[in-house]
Parts: C-alpha cells; sequence; structure tokens
C-alpha cells in the first residue's frame, strides 16, 4: 500500500512511502472501538480507562520522553522499566522507536530530515511517522542513537514483542468486563491518547507563543498542555530540552512535572535537570514572537 503526492512538500501528503499495515490496522481497530463506547457506556468501564489513560500517558511524558529520550532526571531501573512499559500501552511504538524518533526532531526540527515537523505534511507530522514502515530511515537514514536502550534486555524484548503486550491487555479487558471495557478500555483511551498527542506535532510547530530563542519553530500552547499532561509547552522544551519541567513559570500547568516532584518527595528520582537563570537569559528572545 503506498500513499502517493504530486509533488515533495505538499502541505497534506508529501512523499510516497510504504503502509505498515499492522500499525494501520491496530489504529484503525481502536478507532472503530473509540467510536462505539458512548453506546455501551459503563461507570466501571469508564473508571479503568481514566486510571490506565494517566498510567499509560505519562508513560510516555514521564518515561519515554523526559527520562529515556532526555535523561531529564535518574530513577531506579526497576521505576523506569515500569513507566517504559506503561508507555507501551499508550500504543505509539515501542521505547527503542519512540525515543529514536524524538531525538531525530530535536536534531532536525522543523528541516527535511525532521520526522515529525508539520513543515513536511500535516498528515506525517501527525500520525505518519506512527504508520508508515521504515519512515524515519527513509527520511534519515539507518541511526543509531539509542545504543543505552538497545544494550538492555527489556527494551529489546519490547521492541521484538511490542503488539503482544497491547493485546494481552485488551483480552485480559474483555474476560474481566466484556465488550465495555474493551471499548473504554482500549478504543476511547487509544483513540483519545493518538489524537491528544500526536497534535503537538502539528500545533506546536505552528500556532502558540514563543517565549525563547530557538532555532525552529517551537511554540507554547496552554490548551495542548492541559489535554497532554504538560507537554505543550513545547518552546520551552526546545530551549532546554534536558529539563525535566516544561511549565517553568507558575502559571504553566505541568502535571508530569508534578508527578516527578511528588516522586522526588518519596525519593524516587534524582538528579533532576531544570534549566539555570543563566541558561534563560541566554535562550531568551529579543523580540518574542506570536504565531496565532
Amino acid at each position: 500500500m503506498i500513499m502517493e503526492s504530486e509533488k515533495e512538500g505538499e502541505f497534506w501528503f508529501p512523499k510516497c512511502y510504504w503502509l505498515k499495515e499492522t500499525n494501520l490496522c491496530w489504529f484503525m481497530g481502536m478507532l472503530l472501538l473509540g467510536a462505539c463506547a458512548p453506546f455501551v457506556y459503563d461507570p466501571d468501564a469508564f473508571r479503568v480507562s481514566v486510571v490506565l489513560s494517566f498510567l499509560s500517558g505519562f508513560g510516555v511524558t514521564l518515561g519515554y520522553h523526559r527520562l529515556l529520550t532526555h535523561r531529564g532526571f535518574k530513577v531506579p531501573k526497576l521505576i523506569e522499566y515500569f513507566f517504559a512499559y506503561c508507555g507501551a500501552h499508550a500504543l505509539q511504538r515501542d521505547p527503542i522507536v519512540w525515543v529514536r524518533t524524538h531525538k531525530l526532531h530535536h536534531k532536525h526540527a522543523d528541516t527535511q530530515m525532521d520526522p515529525n515537523s508539520p513543515t513536511q505534511g500535516v498528515w506525517l507530522s501527525y500520525l505518519g511517522w506512527f504508520l508508515y514502515n521504515d519512515y524515519v530511515a527513509t527520511k534519515c537514514g539507518e541511526v543509531s542513537n539509542v545504543s543505552e536502550l538497545e544494550a538492555q534486555g527489556f527494551y529489546r524484548f519490547l521492541h521484538d514483542t511490542y503488539f503482544w503486550h497491547p493485546t494481552a491487555l485488551a483480552t485480559l479487558l474483555y474476560l474481566y468486563g466484556g465488550f465495555p471495557y474493551l471499548a473504554w478500555g482500549m478504543g476511547m483511551r487509544i483513540m483519545v491518547s493518538h489524537l491528544t498527542t500526536y497534535i503537538q506535532n502539528s500545533v506546536n510547530h505552528s500556532w502558540g507563543e514563543r517565549a525563547w530563542n530557538t532555532p525552529d519553530t517551537s511554540t507554547n500552547s496552554w490548551w495542548v498542555s492541559m489535554l497532554c499532561l504538560g507537554e505543550g509547552w513545547h518552546n520551552n522544551h526546545h530551549a532546554f530540552p534536558k529539563s525535566a519541567r516544561h511549565g517553568l513559570e507558575w502559571w504553566q500547568l505541568d502535571l508530569t512535572w508534578e508527578l516527578i516532584k511528588l516522586l522526588t518527595v518519596f525519593r524516587l528520582v534524582t538528579d533532576v535537570k531544570v534549566p539555570t537563570e543563566v541558561d534563560k537569559r541566554r535562550m531568551a528572545s529579543l523580540v518574542p514572537t506570536n504565531n496565532n
């Protein structure tokens, strides 16, 4: 299956890539289950969905992103594996693929080699990197930027057996509570997770406010942060990628940062990185711009 476009650089479909049928089938299946969820509403299934949403959501924002990709703090290995495994159930690929892709996004932000930038097409920035086979390799060549993950048996195992894990969870939900648990715990949860997470790739490089003089088009968006556990302070993040805190101002709600602070209280998080005043003065934009 091939997606074709008339020319490179089109707004919606800028290139041709081979569809990854497994990813497409999973994504379409979750959309169909999510569409069924309102018609089989069950209070207990809804509560289970909310709990699983936070676990898988923090698994991506805290585990995949701020810990595994940027090493904004340290945790015991068991805690690291727990959040990584939770992130795997967000159905946004395994840690090796996710971290590799996000590192390339920072390295090549808003260039032809950026796997997530909307300048390469809204469809590809929003969902294409997930659906298309060898998409990152096609854009960036074969890269080896996650050797620290590939060296660990746990992450290699998740990479090789990735789709078996959400399959096992879906089976358990169905056996425990029937179709409503499956529709809410998998379908609605995954649908909302994908829609809110991928919106960052397009909105946070197109519309919003810029507080820092970064060499890309990253922006801050309060409403994206509300949806994405604090990940919408994207200009802050591109200015200080190693910072465990994205909402740098007191009024910038960052639920992932609040969880990191809570884990710090219990001494489960150490070596937390945040920007210093010197860092902020260095990155401060002389003429902040709005991309609204």
